[in-house]
């Protein structure tokens, strides 16, 4: 290779370097401006909905559903101004009524949980628990955190795994689409947007592939969010509102039902396992 040729080769690997530290830079800070912007207004704890919720459906023949709900923020609820409007409560309403029985709530959910801390939040359930059914909500955190894709995985393979062993059935709502997040600056909302999509199609396959049903959240509720973001976030913009928190378990309840064997018809947006 002549030295003009080397030259002109140093130069362009000296301009893109420069380019991408430039991109990296441009990102950080446009990550530290939606964090700025969107803050902390709703705290870091979620109202505790743990009870037997539509107790009137109770008789002495029928004992209630048991639904575990693990997860992060929006499996917890945060946002929610009322217990009966948390993700949780409202899955449990909704599954009361389709079944004319009671639901005992248990949700181990964490706000500002990743996948990695799904398996701790099943440590804390007792020698022998059994759940009817147990959802998952989670994703978010690992892809504004930048956690490889396949760790996420790995890591909610590793609690479907422990779910398993404990022969509960399990739904897994896979990773919201971030790029309907408005507070967050452009380049960074797209790529949060790309990124979301992949960990939620890996964590579709993973679940389907360990015997649980799917629920892709931005194909069977992220439309509305799009379309009415002023209602379906809360204060920070960034976590449902008590109307997010409706749709969201809405649009759950289907797989569910289908988890818990009463139903195999299930819309789009919903993978029964294969």
């Amino acid at each position: 290779m002549g030295v003009t040729r080397l030259r002109y080769v140093a130069t362009a690997t000296t301009v893109l370097g420069l380019a991408g530290y430039g991109a990296r830079e441009l990102l950080r800070s446009q990550a530290r401006t939606a964090r700025r912007l969107i803050g902390k207004p709703l705290g870091e704890d979620a109202i505790d909905a743990d009870r037997v919720w539509r107790r009137r459906y109770a008789r002495p023949e029928v004992r209630p559903l048991r639904l575990l709900v693990l997860g992060d923020s929006i499996a917890a609820g945060l946002g929610a101004e009322r217990r009966k409007e948390t993700f949780g409560a409202r899955l449990a309403i909704r599954l009361a009524k389709a079944t004319h029985r009671p639901v005992r709530l248990r949700s181990l959910a964490v706000v500002g949980s990743e996948s990695s801390d799904l398996s701790a939040q099943i440590g804390r359930l007792e020698d022998g628990f059994r759940a009817d059914v147990a959802v998952i909500v989670v994703g978010g955190n690992d892809v504004t955190h930048r956690i490889p894709v396949s760790t996420s995985v790995d890591h909610l393979v590793e609690a479907l795994d422990a779910l398993q062993a404990r022969r509960i059935p399990t739904v897994v709502g896979t990773c919201p689409d971030l790029s309907a997040l408005r507070p967050v600056p452009q380049p960074l909302r797209s790529l949060g947007g790309i990124a979301s999509r992949q960990l939620a199609s890996a964590q579709r396959e993973a679940a389907l592939a360990r015997g649980a049903h799917a629920v892709s959240l931005s194909r069977v509720v992220g439309p509305h969010f799009v379309a009415s973001p002023d209602e379906m976030f809360s204060l920070d913009r960034f976590h449902p509102s008590a109307l997010g928190y409706k749709r969201t378990a809405k649009a759950m309840l289907p797989s569910v039902l289908a988890a818990l064997g009463l139903t195999e018809e299930l819309p789009d947006g919903h993978h029964a396992p294969r």
